[in-house]
């Protein structure tokens, strides 16, 4: 490995740092560490297999290997995890960020697109490193390719936003499964499909090649032991 990993308690502390209100850190980090029990999960195959899900074999979009027994550095894995979001600290509506007692956070939804190159250069600028900064680079949504930010004028800068390791790939889809809106929520396979089906063929059969790929984690025993519903 590269790159000398932050502790877990170095990367809280940078979560406190950065959150506007502890409300807003509540949401963000709480969240972080639900993607991070999913990735685990995931990694360790401790999912349930969709044979059936509809994978088409002209998608253009190839990610990681499949995952074996090993092929995973779970250390980074959890470290990404933890650390993928770091960017939402920075686009929470200016008026609605946990400051004033009793309010609710809420994200700009115009800026929040931004939250993942965000966090990239946070994590750079903190000297993290590229192994690290590229996990909150590269989850938004199941990756965005340069044509789609062409093609959807997207307020970033043409390029490729996937993952281009499999550690990075299982935090992202992983992130997929919980929802930092407000009650916050587990999502459902289904749900998440209607969601990528949103944004096009192209999304939806990288979506369809991720649940074929990893298998679906247990949903219901996170959306019980963090009291949430499941949407």
């Amino acid at each position: 490995m590269s790159t000398t990993l932050p502790s877990i308690e170095e990367i809280t502390q940078l979560h406190h740092r950065l959150a506007p209100s502890q409300a807003a850190f509540d949401v963000v980090h709480r969240h972080c560490e639900i993607v991070a029990r999913l990735a685990q999960d995931i990694a360790r195959g401790n999912t349930t297999r969709v044979p059936d899900d509809p994978v088409s074999s002209e998608s253009s979009v190839s990610f990681a290997p499949l995952v074996r027994k090993g092929d995973v550095d779970e250390e980074l894995l959890r470290v990404g995890a933890l650390l993928h979001d770091i960017g939402t600290y920075r686009v929470f509506d200016e008026s609605s960020d946990g400051r004033v007692p009793g309010s609710i956070p809420r994200f700009d939804s115009k800026r929040y697109i931004l939250h993942g190159l965000i966090g990239y250069r946070i994590l750079l600028d903190e000297g993290y490193g590229e192994e690290v900064a590229a996990f909150a680079r590269n989850h938004t949504g199941v990756g965005i390719t340069r044509q789609e930010v062409v093609e959807q004028h997207l307020p970033l800068p043409p390029a490729e936003y996937l993952p281009t390791t499999v550690e990075q790939e299982i935090v992202m889809y992983a992130d997929k499964f919980n929802s930092k809106s407000h009650p916050p929520a587990c999502i459902s396979v289904e749900r998440q499909e209607r969601r990528a089906a949103r944004f096009g063929e192209g999304n939806l059969l990288r979506w369809h090649a991720l649940v074929a790929r990893y298998g679906v984690p247990d949903i219901e025993a996170v959306a019980r032991e963090y009291h949430m519903p499941i949407k």
